[in-house]
């Protein structure tokens, strides 16, 4: 991992997306620029070689951009974790809050491994309330999740307080709106 590499040149902020008053930390560039997005695979392998990690599930979408090729390169199971209604198999769901409605994700019951160490990766991590669903089906089906990854991490949005006591790491934190 480049330790001079910055991040930051790569995250486009859009002002007032999607809404008047919020800043938007667009991830898209990282993929426009194959330099940024092999950092960050590079970056989670790096995090993770010496972690003793099964399977990587990853929400969808944009969490299927970095935890398929960190998948496929440590070999090891990809876990999709999608919406409602986008899995043809028995599934595990649970539903969540988000700000003024819910939502709700689910996994192939068959595709948790039973007792198996899953990170658990987004592309950025808010409040939590994503990830706090995921890794409660994944522990439903009889995984562990021992860690939670993301590429951004917005902390003053008190991301920890739903996911305590799981590890979080992110590349990037914006500490202010």
């Amino acid at each position: 991992m480049d330790s001079n590499f910055n991040l930051d040149d790569y995250i486009r902020k859009v002002p007032d997306f999607p809404k008047k008053g919020i800043l938007f930390y667009d991830i898209t560039s990282i993929l426009a620029s194959p330099e940024a997005f092999l950092f960050c695979i590079e970056s989670m392998m790096d995090l993770y070689k010496d972690k003793d990690i099964d399977a990587v599930a990853a929400i969808e979408a944009r969490g299927f951009l970095f935890a398929a090729p960190y998948a496929a390169r440590m070999g090891i199971p990809l876990i999709p974790i999608r919406k409602k209604g986008k899995l043809p198999g028995i599934t595990l769901s649970k539903k969540y809050d988000l700000e003024y409605a819910q939502a709700e994700i689910e996994v192939h019951k068959a595709d948790v491994p039973q007792g198996k160490r899953i990170l658990l990766v987004d592309d950025l991590i808010a409040t939590g309330g994503t990830l706090e669903a995921a890794k409660a089906i994944l522990e439903a089906g009889g995984a562990q999740v021992p860690e939670i990854f993301g590429v951004v991490g917005l902390p003053f949005l008190r991301k920890e307080n739903l996911l305590v006591p799981t590890p979080i790491t992110t590349l990037i934190d914006y500490d202010s709106e």
